[in-house]
């Protein structure tokens, strides 16, 4: 059984079992937390697919940890401006565990 789930303005396909990093949750390492925001659930050869959200449909998922993501470099340059610019970004992200899907 898989669902897909909307988090943090991006759209996930999980199933029981995987790992999953996504924007970060204001959540503990340990804890368990519900994600309402299904937007479709599978099984097999059924789909359901909700209207935007399948009703009575929740993932269940444990945070496994916090952390940065690789840093992304940003170079801006205008020629004969004499113009360069430097800039370095690091997302931060939370590891999830997905424990049970519900729909």
């Amino acid at each position: 059984m898989y669902a897909v789930i909307k988090t943090g303005g991006k759209q996930y396909k999980v199933a029981a079992g995987e790992k999953i990093k996504v924007e970060q949750i204001a959540a503990e390492v340990g804890q368990e937390i519900v994600i309402e925001q299904v937007l479709a659930v599978g099984n097999g050869a059924d789909l359901k697919v909700g209207t935007p959200l399948v009703a009575g449909a929740s993932v269940k998922a444990t945070v496994v940890a916090h952390g940065k993501h690789d840093k992304v470099r940003i170079f801006k340059m205008r020629r004969r401006k004499h113009y360069q610019k430097r800039q370095g970004h690091r997302q931060t992200f939370t590891e999830l565990e997905i424990s049970a899907v519900n729909g």
